[in-house]
């Protein structure tokens, strides 16, 4: 397939809904990142999941990480944020480092790694506590603000999520009883209330409709001006939206990276146009 050809049949103007406009891209600066994958890799047990991954995070951007499943897009996205501890037999080999720290230091205190690292995840998990509590939680345990504080900080993180003005006259709710699109800009305001320097986010609206779909994309537009973003996602269409930069992943290699619209439509690697182009995955 040509380029011409490559361009026409993933045209962004053609990926995108009506109702989403396509948010336009910026030059980042991958020369000075606040996060970077350094020939790292992975595995459960015998099983190789990541290999060699050298991927540089540019500060207040999106990234996004594509490729179809069992690549290992959410392997690498926990490993950030070391949850893959968690799971017996894991390994890892090479680094990624975080404001200039290896993750993997001996001592790193994880609960301050995970705080300054946030995570929200692919089905909305808000805790069965109120709207306010939610919020508060994390910043209240890590004593990130002092009780007087902490109305403010639940507004300003609320407001930050776009969800304020749709629940201020009910935060003694539970927040169970919200909608699973708001549910999710509720995690992401629990993120936002252990004041991160990142966010990773593995495929949040892949369980929304397209109505939340919108307006969690328009949310990760507007957060970037203040936060990293590193997000998963299945879906083309919106990482052509939103992404500033894009990481085509395959069988555990990352493929390709690079600007989001040249990813797109002139990619380099044979792998990424026919991934791109519906040939696999």
């Amino acid at each position: 397939m040509t380029g011409s050809t490559l361009r026409a049949a993933i045209d962004f103007p053609g990926l995108r809904p009506a109702l989403a406009p396509r948010q336009p891209q910026v030059a980042v600066d991958t020369a000075h990142p606040v996060l970077e994958a350094r020939r790292f890799g992975f595995a459960f047990g015998p099983a190789e999941i990541l290999r060699d991954i050298n991927l540089p995070i540019a500060p207040r951007s999106i990234t996004a990480v594509i490729g179809p499943s069992g690549c290992g897009k959410s392997t690498f996205l926990r490993s950030i944020n070391r949850l893959n501890d968690l799971i017996p037999g894991s390994r890892y080999a090479g680094d990624i480092v975080f404001d200039g720290a290896s993750v993997f230091r001996p001592g790193i205190d994880l609960v301050t790694l995970r705080r300054r690292i946030g995570m929200v995840f692919q089905r909305p998990n808000p805790f069965p506590k109120s709207i306010y509590d939610n919020v508060a939680y994390g910043a209240a345990l890590n004593r990130l603000a002092p009780a007087r504080d902490l109305p403010d900080l639940v507004e300003r993180c609320l407001r930050q999520a776009a969800l304020w003005d749709e629940v201020k006259d009910r935060l003694d709710e539970q927040a169970t009883g919200l909608s699973g699109g708001q549910q999710q800009r509720l995690c992401i305001a629990r993120a936002l209330g252990n004041q991160p320097d990142v966010l990773l986010m593995d495929e949040p609206c892949s369980a929304l409709d397209p109505i939340a779909t919108q307006k969690i994309e328009e949310l990760m537009v507007e957060l970037k001006r203040d936060y990293t973003i590193v997000i998963v996602t299945h879906n083309m269409q919106q990482a052509a939206r939103v992404s500033d930069m894009t990481a085509f992943f395959d069988r555990g290699d990352m493929v390709e990276f690079g600007p989001t619209g040249r990813v797109f439509t002139t990619p380099v690697s044979e792998r990424t146009e026919a991934y791109i182009t519906g040939r696999f995955g």
